[in-house]
């Protein structure tokens, strides 16, 4: 099946001219009514081309500086209200626009000044485990050191190791054991699964947070640069979906489908439209209830699809082919399987091979090699390795703080550094306790997403030269927040998906009017030539 491509030409862009007959006893009202409508027209204009506007502006004959001008020469030299008014209201309407943008940050104008998004996504954590740092604690961010049991007791919340081994469940059914109808209670039903040690679980597994000594350089950036206490998984699962919908926005089986893929696909170790013909995957419908079995190979419009159609540039750079974090593997036309599904044996389709891109003993670290040799794409997606996810459930799994430090101090080293947007989040809650419930929970059984949009807190920070330093978002964001920023720095259409079922872009995060940040290197115990250099086989971060 062919894949089904967007239009890329963006936002449409409409301006309405001005056309009323102005009195001679009226034109300096007309003046200021002409401009406020100008002003009004502007706001209304698609989020993505209000700098065009305003620059269009500027040489438009229609646009309220250019009537002022028509209207005054004619009483030029007889008008001296005329003559002094029509500057002073120019000069206006150029400081206005100059706060609509400046007040406006984000998106806007982003495409002036990104040409690169680097998207990292970590694996299963929630802010309350995560970000128990005082700095942010005590500057505002919405972090919990205490949560509530289905018994109605107030449980404090201990520290443990970030490396552990044991996990926690998050699948679907663990989500609505711990959301409990919105009273957010329900942590202490996850289920706990225990790898080796003999003393596992702990008491009260679940109401935890990472000890501040091994996640340093995670506190580092969000303390410097934006932090999001208010940032949602779109699903209300565990990381297969989550992975399908920070490519495309959603894991719905196929274009107009009303349905999603909600947990692991069977088996977890090889998936994908090159898994065996017994893989399969189960589905939910609208009103939540389980919808039969699909093989797990979809086909529906990616964000990689509008890039290509752009000739933008774009990887995808994961452990191992068959992860159920390699969210091309699931998608036809990105796959290009050997033999149609279900019996083809690997991905040969140009997308994989031009832009997926594998960890190997060779290049272990590749994203860390492209920045090096001035390669970085447009639009990267950054999937740790089992030993650098944050993912529970192994003692050695403590690298990813500096996994994540070390290219953001590649890019922040480097010519990129003023023109790219670093996106960092983690793929779902991994079944830790957290108090803020999700925005919406939508079972109506006929919007976009009933059944299975959305899921709960995980954590953010945006680094760029351009993010708001030492500042903490309390705005409502999503997987399709992430999706939205791409679209419109990059003037891409929408999917349809859940990029256009939120209003956010993350703008809040930015202020593209600020001074370029100064960027400073984040300290962590590993640093990039020891991911460079690390030949040993890479490791998917687990089987959730």
């Amino acid at each position: 099946m062919a894949a089904t491509i967007l239009p890329t030409n963006g936002y449409p862009f409409e301006h309405h001219p001005l056309k009323r007959k102005l009195g001679n006893g009226l034109r300096q009202l007309a003046i200021l009514r002409a401009l406020i409508e100008n002003f009004r027209d502007l706001i209304a204009l698609t989020i993505c081309q209000v700098k065009t506007a305003i620059l269009r502006a500027s040489s438009r004959s229609e646009n309220p500086a250019s009537r002022q001008g028509i209207l005054c020469q004619k009483k030029r030299g007889t008008n001296p209200v005329c003559r002094a008014y029509v500057p002073r209201l120019f000069a206006l309407q150029v400081s206005l626009s100059l706060l609509l943008l400046s007040g406006c940050g984000g998106s806007r104008i982003a495409g002036a000044k990104i040409q690169h998004v680097v998207i990292i996504f970590q694996e299963n954590r929630t802010p309350d485990n995560l970000f128990h740092d005082p700095v942010l604690m005590a500057n505002g961010a919405d972090i919990a050191s205490s949560g509530v049991n289905s018994r109605g007791e107030t449980i404090p919340l201990t520290p443990i190791p970030l490396g552990i081994d044991y996990d926690l469940a998050h699948w679907h059914n663990s989500f609505l054991s711990m959301y409990n109808g919105g009273k957010m209670d329900g942590a202490n039903k996850i289920v706990v699964t225990c790898y080796r040690k003999a003393d596992c679980p702990p008491a009260r597994p679940a109401f935890k947070y990472v000890q501040p000594s091994d996640v340093e350089p995670y506190f580092k950036l969000a303390e410097e640069y934006t932090f999001g206490d208010r940032m949602f998984q779109t699903n209300e699962g565990p990381s297969y979906e989550a992975h399908q919908f920070i490519l495309s926005g959603t894991s719905a089986p196929t274009t107009d489908s009303n349905l999603f893929a909600v947990d692991l696909p069977v088996p977890q170790t090889d998936t994908g439209c090159a898994s065996p013909p017994q893989s399969y995957v189960e589905l939910i419908d609208p009103l939540g209830k389980t919808a039969g079995r699909i093989y797990p190979c979809f086909e529906h419009p990616t964000l990689t699809d509008e890039l290509s159609a752009s000739h933008l540039s774009w990887r995808y750079y994961a452990p191992s082919a068959g992860s159920i974090w390699t969210a091309p593997n699931s998608i036809q036309h990105m796959c290009g399987p050997n033999a149609p599904p279900p019996y083809a044996t690997k991905c040969v389709g140009s997308d994989w091979v031009n832009n997926v891109v594998l960890y190997t003993p060779h290049n272990p670290a590749p994203i860390l090699s492209d920045i090096r040799k001035n390669r970085l794409p447009a639009v990267s997606w950054v999937i740790p390795s089992g030993r650098n996810s944050d993912h529970a459930n192994s003692t050695e799994n403590i690298g990813g703080p500096s996994w994540v430090a070390a290219i953001v101090n590649a890019i922040g080293n480097s010519a990129y550094w003023e023109n790219t947007a670093i996106i960092i989040t983690w793929d779902d809650w991994g079944g830790w306790y957290d108090h803020v419930p999700p925005p919406e929970v939508i079972d109506d059984g006929t919007s976009w997403g009933s059944g299975y949009v959305y899921g709960f807190r995980v954590p953010l920070i945006v680094v760029s030269a351009y993010a708001k330093a030492g500042y903490i978002s309390h705005v409502t964001h999503d997987f399709g927040s992430i999706l939205n920023f791409v679209e419109r720095t990059f003037s891409l259409s929408q999917l349809g998906y859940a990029d256009s079922h939120t209003t956010d872009d993350l703008s809040d995060c930015f202020d593209f009017a600020q001074t370029p940040l100064h960027f400073r290197n984040i300290e962590a115990p590993l640093s990039a030539e020891y991911f460079l250099h690390d030949r040993r086989p890479a490791t998917d971060p687990d089987d959730d």
